[in-house]
């Protein structure tokens, strides 16, 4: 049925332990080859870790799946060095509408104000971004097998012995650390005895992904009740390629077999689009909903990323966007923990701040979906009067829940932030992902994004960078100099140059505003973006106790 995507094929290789018989010992050995584990490998790879990724397929995922990803997702992908061919190909937009019946009654913008580099939201199918991916980590080093199937994990007190099935054998490998990314269904969490704990939800969806030739805004629009699908949902958005996904509301009784059958889903989209439409079926699939997720994402030597840690409903976008997050949370950490520069227990950290991220998702999810389908007479009644309400009452717009999208999660509560002791207002919390803004480094254009990440850095805030005080720029070469460098930034309102330390002219003021910076206020930002510290001065033994609890090395 597919039309617009030719699927290659990865070489499969015969593995050396096959030929030699020895058993090898790897540092990171990453299991699944979907996007949460392909950003776990590229991301070990630009930490200098060497890795080895397998998977038990040897293309990428069969239909678009995965779709939308949101601004925080493709920032991630941006600094894993393969954002840019997702945008080219992808679709942006911002808008989303919602329609109760034959009305629209609530709309939203995901990017209010200007000044960021990425929009809201990038449509894209899966296997794109799976095929960008791969090519990425080739590039970086990765060193990957096709066709080679975990079958056995067994935990170690130093690791974990892997037996992996391939075309040619069985052989075994060790590994110092596993990053699990083999997907909901997980073998290797069956393997281990590990269970996900949450909800399923009574209901279906059809995806009918088909081309045509539309001119529709690239806007996301959800109705309620429509005419040509009475009392259930549909959802259409835009993709690559000319294709449009559309979600119908199916019901619990369902036969998701012969819903799938184009006799079927044909009047569904002629019923919808209308006869004189023409169109073509690209992809058919059908779904249920679940909010499940593991207890922890950590279990000894095993690192569990993506869905095979957590699942939500798809209504949201929070699948995907949720585990480039997750091995965005996690690789910093494991490569601090592997050199021997923080404890061990940093890696719990990682389950602790990404669980409550998922709690998050699972939440908005769940609310998501219970608007969506109302599983009582009472409840639907609720539903379409807050939808009826919503054209005309701003309090009833706050309630209408078509799918809350992916936002990054605050992790305000996190062990590893040092609380404010110095009054600020804005959104930059201690534990927030770090805004993005216009920039200027000498005489070219950028974005003070793609500055960050990847080390610890302190970004100092000021009016003229040729005026900073010999005593700060010492400070700055000193940060430089310790143990865990702290790279410095400093974010001028004028142009210039700085002795110790990159300036960024913030063009636009628009930086200092969404940091509520003032002469000399100073952040500190963890490797993946997030804010670790902030004060109206600097003072470098505040800076390295704040390092020193960001790293759980108090």
């Amino acid at each position: 049925m597919q039309k617009t995507y030719s699927y290659s094929k990865f070489p499969y290789t015969v593995p050396d332990e096959i030929g030699s018989g020895a058993m090898r010992r790897y540092p990171v050995v990453v299991v699944g080859a979907g996007p949460a584990g392909l950003a776990a490998a590229i991301d070990c790879r630009m930490q200098n870790i060497p890795v080895l990724l397998l998977d038990d397929d040897d293309t990428v995922s069969v239909g678009s799946r995965g779709l939308c990803y949101a601004k925080r997702a493709i920032e991630v992908l941006d600094r894993l060095g393969c954002g840019d061919p997702v945008m080219e190909k992808g679709v942006s937009w911002n808008v989303g509408r919602t329609f109760f019946r034959e009305d629209e009654v609530f709309s939203f913008n995901l990017q209010p104000e200007d000044g960021q580099k990425r929009p809201g939201m990038v449509n894209l199918q899966q296997y794109y971004l799976e095929d960008y991916m791969v090519q990425r980590a080739l590039a970086a080093g990765v060193s990957m097998r096709w066709k080679n199937k975990v079958v056995s994990v067994q935990e170690q007190e130093s690791g974990v012995k892997l037996t992996v099935e391939t075309p040619d054998g069985t052989y075994q490998i060790e590994a110092d650390w596993l990053i699990v990314a083999d997907g909901a269904r997980s073998p290797i969490r069956n393997m281990l005895g590990l269970e996900t704990e949450g909800k399923i939800f009574t209901d279906r969806f059809l995806i009918a992904d088909v081309v045509m030739k539309a001119d529709f805004p690239a806007e996301r629009w959800f109705w309620f009740d429509p005419p040509f699908h009475p009392n259930q949902s549909v959802l259409l958005h835009r993709e690559a390629d000319n294709v449009w996904r559309i979600d119908f509301q199916l019901g619990w009784d369902a036969d998701p077999v012969e819903e799938k059958k184009p006799e079927n889903v044909i009047p569904r989209i002629k019923a919808m689009l209308g006869d004189e439409r023409e169109f073509e079926l690209e992809w058919v699939s059908v779904y249920t909903f679940q909010c499940r997720r593991m207890s922890s994402f950590r279990h000894g030597k095993c690192l569990f990323v993506g869905d095979a840690a957590h699942q939500v409903s798809p209504f949201g976008a929070r699948g995907a966007n949720s585990g480039l997050q997750d091995t965005d949370n996690l690789v910093w950490k494991l490569k601090l923990v592997m050199d021997g520069k923080a404890p061990d227990r940093l890696l719990d950290t990682y389950s602790d701040e990404r669980c409550f991220a998922a709690d998050e998702n699972l939440m908005n999810s769940t609310r998501s979906t219970d608007f969506i389908t109302p599983k009582s007479k009472t409840s639907k009644t609720f539903r379409n009067a807050v939808l009826n309400l919503a054209d005309k009452h701003a309090f009833a717009r706050k309630l209408v829940n078509s799918g809350r999208l992916s936002v990054p999660a605050i992790l305000e509560n996190s062990r590893l932030n040092t609380p404010d002791t110095d009054q600020f207002s804005g959104d930059m919390v201690p534990g927030a992902p770090m805004d993005d803004g216009p920039i200027k480094v000498g005489t070219q254009d950028g974005w003070l994004i793609d500055q960050l990440g990847n080390r610890f850095q302190g970004l100092y805030f000021c009016d003229d960078a040729a005026a900073i005080p010999d005593s700060i720029l010492a400070q700055f070469a000193s940060l430089a100099d310790g143990k865990m460098p702290i790279e410095a930034l400093v974010v001028a309102r004028q142009p210039g140059q700085a002795v110790n330390a990159k300036v960024l002219h913030d063009t636009s003021g628009a930086i200092a505003r969404r940091y509520d910076a003032q002469e000399g206020t100073y952040y500190l930002a963890r490797p993946d973006q997030h804010v670790a510290a902030r004060w109206r001065t600097l003072d470098p033994v505040r800076v390295q106790h704040a390092l020193a609890r960001a790293t759980c090395n108090l």
